[in-house]
């Protein structure tokens, strides 16, 4: 199939035409805005159609800034999402007024082909609450959508497994800082695969130094910037989001190779520019590694990630004691490229990988738009996974379960359970935790190799314990828990976890649903109480497998679900989106 991405921004409107699932760039194209002209964007759109007629389109991707609350993944265009972009045109001034216009300018072009917008705050759509709350009134918060959602998503999410590819190590074992800076910066913590924190908030004005933009600034700053007369909303808004930044710092403008070339020569306000906007950087990479609890990778990308030298070394210096070592010789030649989008920049011995990395927010975007134009496909006839809502158990090794039950003590088959080979022991354990105790939690046989406890994140309070989301099996570093049997107690300095919601599938069911093992996935609960999509569903394959989905208690309430209750499968890679229009084209 063939996607047309289009990227309708303030000072620009660019657009790819890719052919997927090759990749291959049909068409490339970027069109300048003069913000003086009232027409110049329908004028842009107009030439954009007219280099496209010739060419076969089978679906259009449209990057949106701001989803808000609404939207954690990409959707098709309705008279709603199209309500719901416009509701959010304040928080993002600069981006959604404009990709507005591109969606409806095109629609009225294309009205027979599948619009989806794909959101840049998506990625960040599953951070955990401490990191998208601010500390404010609920109740006000809630009324006014004020939370943190975070943006640059599509370009955190593809520099991060990109990264990951070259590594030769599965995202999902990755702790990863990716730093976009640009125009545009921001910063987001990618702990094994999921973004868990980033520098913007509620708008792409928090965080990183930017071009035009501020980034951090003290609340207290603009109330009292408000109260001194001098400023109304709509000047301190010109103020922060358009005079602020490298360009307000420096008093040059917000081409960094400018202010870098005034720095050299003497101009202190460059050099204060260039100063506060590593310092900042430099300092959301400390703060997320402790998040993460451990840093394996830094990547950079966007204009000033990829290309300066430069500021890449001030952003890295003093960061060896996290196990950074940056080389010189490899950071000054790094150029990504197309043919070589990923350059490593670190020393061999660097015990944190550093690279820098070429972005490409179209093809991300057209391989989402794949992915749900599939899925629309999918409607008439829906492929149903059984779901099974797995309640707080632990799976323990031999040498712990004989602490717990003495060394002559053996597991005892209480029931078979689902999977085969699997079942539910007699034994019970209770979880101790600095807070409270759970008693009478379940053995899973057989034995394994690691100590693994999953509990749900209502149990977390419960104990007083922050549990990480981790794939069963992947337990370094995660929470410790003491665990108390009838022969002994057991202090664990890791294994307790909120399991990550899976399937289980037999390899003949992965080819059935067009997926491979490790592919994520979307499932869709439909038809019951209450309507429901989970996001970042882990696909198992395995001969041992009976297809099933796993998830935990508190998600199964959330969607009220039943004995017996099943969803949809989403597809979720352009692979399995291609291969799934092309059965439905027979």
């Amino acid at each position: 199939m063939q996607v047309l991405v289009i990227n309708c921004g303030s000072s620009s409107v660019k657009y790819q035409l890719i052919k997927l699932p090759s990749c291959e760039k049909v068409l490339l194209g970027k069109i300048e805005i003069d913000p003086a002209d009232n027409t110049a964007h329908e004028t842009a759109i107009r030439a954009l159609i007219e280099e496209t007629q010739q060419h076969q389109i089978d679906a259009i991707g449209h990057r949106v800034v701001h989803g808000g609350n609404e939207f954690s993944e990409p959707v098709t265009v309705t008279d709603a999402v199209i309500d719901s972009i416009e509701k959010h045109s304040a928080d993002a001034p600069l981006h959604n007024p404009f990709n507005l216009l591109g969606i409806q300018l095109a629609q009225h072009q294309w009205p027979q082909i599948p619009h989806i917008a794909v959101f840049d705050t998506a990625f960040h759509a599953g951070m955990p609450k401490r990191a998208s709350s601010y500390a404010i009134n609920p109740a006000v918060a809630d009324q006014h959508r004020v939370r943190r959602f975070g943006f640059h998503g599509t370009s955190h999410q593809y520099v991060a497994q990109l990264a990951a590819d070259h590594l030769k190590t599965p995202v999902d074992e990755l702790r990863t800082v990716t730093l976009h800076l640009g125009n545009g910066a921001s910063a987001c913590a990618v702990e094994y695969g999921r973004s868990v924190e980033t520098s913007m908030g509620m708008t792409p004005l928090e965080g990183l130094v930017m071009g035009t933009r501020s980034g951090d600034i003290d609340a207290g700053a603009v109330l009292s910037l408000l109260r001194s007369g001098a400023y109304q909303v709509s000047e301190l808004d010109e103020l922060l989001n358009r005079q602020s930044g490298l360009a307000g710092l420096s008093g040059i403008g917000n081409d960094l190779r400018e202010i870098e070339t005034s720095a050299e020569q003497g101009d202190e306000s460059a050099q204060l520019a260039i100063n506060v906007f590593a310092h900042r950087a430099r300092k959301y990479i400390g703060a997320y590694a402790a998040i993460m609890g451990g840093l394996d990778a830094i990547v950079f990308t966007g204009g000033i990630g990829e290309n300066s030298a430069t500021m890449r070394r001030r952003i890295a210096q003093r960061l060896e004691f996290l196990g950074v070592r940056l080389s010189d010789d490899l950071n000054r030649n790094a150029r990504p490229a197309t043919d070589q989008p990923v350059v490593e920049i670190s020393e061999p011995h660097s015990r944190v990988r550093v690279l820098a990395v070429r972005t490409d927010e179209g093809l991300m975007i057209a391989r989402q738009t794949a992915r749900i134009a599939a899925a629309e496909n999918q409607r008439n006839s829906p492929r149903t996974i059984p779901i099974a809502v797995s309640a707080r158990h632990l799976h323990l090794t031999a040498e712990t379960f004989a602490k717990l039950f003495g060394p002559e003590a053996t597991p005892t088959k209480y029931k078979d359970i689902s999977q085969p080979g699997q079942y539910a022991c007699e034994e019970k354990v209770n979880l101790i935790g600095p807070r409270n105790r759970i008693d009478g939690v379940r053995l899973l046989g057989p034995l394994r190799r690691v100590d693994q406890i999953e509990i749900a994140r209502t149990d977390e309070f419960r104990l007083g314990i922050d549990a990480p989301i981790r794939d069963s099996g992947k337990v370094e570093g995660s929470a410790p828990i003491t665990l108390e049997g009838p022969y002994g107690t057991v202090e664990l300095t890791e294994g307790l976890i909120c399991a990550r919601r899976h399937i289980h599938m037999h390899p003949d069911d992965a080819k059935d649903f067009s997926v491979q093992d490790r592919e994520i996935v979307e499932v869709a609960i439909t038809g019951g109480p209450r309507d429901l999509a989970f996001g970042d569903v882990l696909v198992r394959v395995n001969e041992n497998y009976k297809l099933e989905m796993h998830i935990d208690t508190d998600e199964g309430n959330a969607a009220e679900l039943t004995r017996g209750s099943a969803g949809e499968l989403m597809v979720d890679t352009v692979e399995s989106a291609c291969a799934v229009l092309k059965k439905s084209r027979g």
